[in-house]
């Protein structure tokens, strides 16, 4: 009932401020994201030519101000304004001020909203196949992560996200998920049983933590601080620059495993039914910058992980770095097993054997 009504205001709300001035006939051509090229960066076109019309997009993100994610878009938005001309700009809204991301994405699919960057995980619920990469231990490294999503596996889900209504502008990060509580260190799966964990609302993320025998349950981030603060759950789990922008320590939080039980990708997201009445040179602009950003985001990522953890240390959270993953690993493996029918075989078994 709440994602409903969410649903509702979303539209509503996001109908009303929608600050296209003008679009142009683009006849549905759609500026396929084609990512990056030999030369690791994105062609460059010239300064759109849209016949003197002006654009303004929306784009939101569910973290604070001084988040890779902001300062990315922010930094996109600089770009894109400058090349157009001050034809084509992009307001940034951080802390879920236009929707949680699961109801802005939803938002995006339905045509109220512009432009988003997320994790993946809340956007499974409307493009299942992207699932596969929250399967826990699937990635063993960043470079393995990039090696994947910079190819085919991840330009093909690119281009594949307008079935469900998205266009898949690029790649970012959100990092290594790891998980913190108020009262132990963890560092076998043994340390998790019963533990009342707030986990992203993702069905495979649910399941990964059941297998463990925790007491997983999915909210939204915005619902999630409360629920810290109250005690009605004790551990949550996301990379460690999301403890620190957050203060989690100051929501009972004392503890952090670096277990990296999922390396959570991220995406920049446009809404198709937006996208396809932009002129072509709008989407070949907004694609190039994009593509930009998001090699950014993952610079700027790799740099503040680090500083967080030092952070956290700082303010006296426990750091638990001896983690037997291996049995983590082992015990979140039912878990393949369970999503076997969802995925293909052999695209999970090409992605685990990407070096």
């Amino acid at each position: 009932m709440l994602r409903k009504k969410w649903s509702l205001l979303l539209s509503g709300v996001m109908s009303a401020s929608l600050l296209l001035t003008a679009c142009g006939g683009g006849g549905g051509q759609t500026a396929q994201p084609s990512g990056q090229n030999s030369g690791g960066q994105a062609a460059q076109t010239e300064a759109p030519k849209s016949d003197g019309q002006t654009f303004v997009f929306k784009a939101g993100h569910s973290l604070t101000e001084d988040h890779p994610y902001n300062v990315a878009l922010k930094k996109m938005a600089e770009d894109v304004e400058k090349r157009s001309n001050g034809k084509v700009k992009i307001e940034v809204y951080p802390l879920s001020q236009l929707g949680a991301e699961r109801e802005l994405t939803e938002a995006l699919t339905f045509g109220t909203a512009d432009m988003e960057i997320t994790s993946t995980a809340p956007v499974t619920n409307f493009y299942p196949k992207l699932g596969v990469l929250d399967l826990p231990f699937l990635f063993e490294s960043r470079e393995q992560a990039y090696k994947v999503l910079d190819g085919k596996v991840g330009q093909d889900i690119l281009k594949d996200l307008s079935n469900a209504n998205l266009v898949g502008l690029a790649w970012a990060e959100n990092g290594f998920r790891h998980i913190t509580n108020g009262t132990k260190d963890i560092k076998t799966p043994a340390d998790v049983q019963g533990l009342k964990i707030r986990t992203q609302e993702n069905p495979i993320h649910l399941a990964a933590f059941e297998a463990l025998g925790a007491k997983p349950t999915p909210m939204a981030w915005t619902e999630a601080l409360t629920a810290l603060q109250q005690g009605v759950v004790d551990a949550q789990e996301n990379p460690a620059i999301v403890a620190q922008t957050y203060k989690l320590y100051d929501s009972k939080q004392t503890h952090m495993s670096l277990t990296g039980h999922v390396y959570s990708a991220a995406l920049i997201l446009f809404s198709k039914p937006v996208w396809d009445k932009l002129p072509a040179d709008v989407q070949q602009l907004l694609a190039e910058e994009a593509q930009k950003a998001g090699q950014y985001e993952r610079e700027l990522m790799i740099k503040m992980e680090q500083d967080a953890i030092g952070n956290l240390k700082s303010k006296g959270v426990v750091i638990t770095e001896d983690v037997d993953k291996q049995a983590f690993r082992d015990a979140m493996k039912p878990v393949y097993d369970k999503f076997s029918g969802q995925f293909d075989k052999a695209l999970v078994d090409e992605i685990m054997n990407t070096k």
